[in-house]
């Protein structure tokens, strides 16, 4: 295993594989974890993820480093991606008790009936690698308030990210065994869903790593969360506010150097604003600084792989052949490191590489449409529904769409976002189950009901 930097495509470092007994003893001491850590009285569990978000504050320089030098991630975003995991750890710390309250069920008069929320036991989270904090401590933080453990296989270019992870939550004072990275392969995938002290899985990924785990989990009878792709629609109605439409799917589109699942990918404009649109747009891409992602000044770093740069640059290039015109950018930039520009493509249709497929990178794939009701309906086409952005002055019409729209979430006049307030997942080919809010905690327990008969 290996980190390569994307900046200048060095190599950081490597790390040798996790040998069979190794693998065995980890698994073992969080099973035996499990049973004291969910003993331990709510209270006790909430003040370790305040420890947890402490320690995270007072690392955020060291952890953004390292996401810099590992995934090529701006310093800026880095840092605010740190801040962002202290938040949720806080946020669960705040509301677990509310969360995971006993709740009476209204039975009669001569009995009782209370619904518990209890631990599953071990976690099995297999995480990707474009936010490689936040998306542990995502689901992370209200699994441990519950009452699980977890174990977690990191992406191979990240392990440095899932090392940090490990070590900041043994510092902070969490038990061993609640927190586990494993230095393995993704063979070792269906060997951990099968182990008999793994409870449920959790996987961020691609969509066929999603089949994959779903299948694997399907067969051990064991609960699966899978937050997979997304092609979002931005759409952009004939009565929205252009500047902040433009300034908000620039943002979109290139957060993270625009390796997000759930960046702005396809563009839909109401013609009446389409030019307009479409010329206030190139201009802000293009004005974006490219470059190396530890100054703090840079807008788009590098993309975290070469075989990554290379992908993207293949839709592209399929797109154009297809008739999409190119308005900027479109060709990896030359020299050391893994960097392509960002990238604006007009007169696209559903067919083309760039919008029938989802694209990892700074690439924006602009269609103009009719008006709301086409908006919707190309936006519906996809075989994904992760989230979606909608801009228009029409609020009440926006929550008429919103409706309509197949997604996960869908934002009003803002970009869409992962938030600890409010639950986050998709629909159709971009998985089930939810993260984050009240949903979240309890997508991995067991809602148990209690009924007592009083006798006679």
């Amino acid at each position: 295993m290996r980190s390569i930097d994307p900046h200048d495509g060095q190599l950081i470092t490597t790390w040798d594989p996790l040998t069979p007994d190794q693998l065995h003893t980890r698994v073992e001491v969080a099973a035996l974890r499990f049973q004291s850590w969910r003993r331990l009285p709510l209270a006790a569990r909430t003040e370790h993820l305040r420890n947890l978000a402490t320690d995270l504050r007072a690392r955020e320089t060291h952890l953004a480093e390292i996401m810099t030098r590992e995934v090529g991630k701006p310093i800026t975003e880095a840092e605010a991606e740190v801040r962002k995991c202290a938040w949720v750890c806080d946020f669960y710390a705040e509301r677990a008790a509310e969360f995971l309250a006993p709740r009476p069920a209204d039975v009669g008069d001569d009995d009782e009936a209370m619904i518990r929320f209890d631990p599953l036991g071990i976690v099995l989270a297999v995480m990707p690698w474009n936010f490689p904090l936040w998306q542990v401590l995502r689901f992370g933080a209200p699994a441990l308030a519950a009452g699980n453990v977890l174990l977690v296989k990191h992406a191979p270019n990240t392990m440095g990210c899932g090392i940090a992870i490990e070590e900041v939550a043994r510092e902070a004072g969490l038990p061993e065994g609640c927190l586990t990275n494993l230095l393995v392969g993704v063979e070792h995938v269906g060997e951990l869903i099968e182990h008999p002290a793994v409870a449920a899985v959790t996987l961020t990924g691609s969509d066929r790593a999603g089949r994959a785990v779903a299948s694997q989990a399907g067969r051990a009878l064991k609960k699966s969360v899978l937050e997979l792709g997304g092609s979002d629609p931005f759409i952009v109605l004939e009565d929205a506010d252009l500047a902040a439409a433009v300034s908000e799917g620039v943002r979109s589109r290139t957060l993270n150097s625009g390796q997000s699942c759930i960046a702005a990918k396809r563009f839909l404009v109401a013609e009446p604003v389409a030019e307009e649109f479409i010329a206030r747009f190139v201009e802000a891409m293009k004005a974006l600084k490219v470059g190396d992602p530890r100054e703090r000044d840079t807008q788009v770093g590098p993309l975290a792989r070469d075989d990554l740069r290379a992908a993207l640059t293949d839709q592209v290039r399929r797109s154009i052949d297809a008739g999409a015109t190119l308005l900027c950018g479109g060709e990896p930039i030359e020299g050391p490191g893994f960097y392509y520009p960002p990238t604006v493509l007009t007169d696209v249709t559903e067919d083309m590489p760039v919008f029938a497929e989802e694209t990892f990178g700074p690439v924006a794939a602009i269609k103009v449409v009719a008006d709301a009701d086409e908006a919707v309906a190309v936006a519906n086409r996809s075989p994904l529904g992760l989230g979606a952005s909608l801009f228009t002055a029409d609020l009440d019409g926006a929550r008429r769409l919103a409706e309509r729209i197949e997604a996960g979430c869908v934002f009003v006049n803002r970009m869409t976002a992962s938030d600890p307030r409010v639950p986050f997942g998709g629909v159709k080919a971009s998985g089930y189950g939810r993260e984050l809010g009240v949903f979240g905690i309890r997508e991995f327990v067991n809602v148990k009901t209690v009924w007592v008969h009083r006798p006679s």
